[in-house]
């Protein structure tokens, strides 16, 4: 299976460096993992919602220019549908199973994700209800993704 985790904006923390390293590395030996940054759009702190509006539009364009035709997309929204690990594990190995190999993760920026971003997705991933931030929820999904694959080869978790 093809893992792709599509985010705005470039790490900059080295603990999340880190951290992700570590678990693409884990992720190694049980699937391919692309990890795939678009530039964040330049704006100012405080902007009016038509503002937001056109950099989540130009965020969006980057992130839709990077994702495969063929990626099955799921979009990490708040309003998205909540999952435990297991249910990760059980989507994971259902695309797997009925020839859905490429599953793109898509993580936007500090707006949010764009209109069309959401269009595209064929499905939408919450985390909670709590805001995290973009940067921190690419380290979280790696492990969540971890974990799943374990999951379905029945493997325990290495902590």
């Amino acid at each position: 299976m093809h893992i792709q985790i599509a985010a705005v904006g470039k790490l900059k923390e080295k603990y999340l460096v880190l951290g992700i390293a570590e678990y693409a590395k884990r992720l190694g030996p049980y699937v391919k993992l692309t990890l795939t940054e678009v530039a964040d759009e330049r704006a100012p702190e405080t902007m009016s919602a038509a503002e937001e509006a056109i950099v989540r539009e130009r965020e969006g364009e980057r992130l839709l220019a990077v994702i495969k035709a063929d990626a099955h997309v799921v979009a990490l929204a708040l309003d998205g549908e909540l999952w435990s690990s297991e249910d990760l594990a059980g989507q994971l190995d259902h695309l797997a199973t009925y020839g859905r190999s490429h599953v793109a993760f898509v993580i936007g920026g500090s707006n949010g994700l764009a209109p069309a971003v959401l269009k595209r997705a064929q499905q939408k991933l919450s985390f909670g209800r709590m805001t995290l931030p973009h940067q921190l929820m690419r380290l979280v999904l790696l492990e969540q993704v971890y974990r799943a694959v374990k999951i379905n080869r029945g493997e325990p978790y290495h902590k």
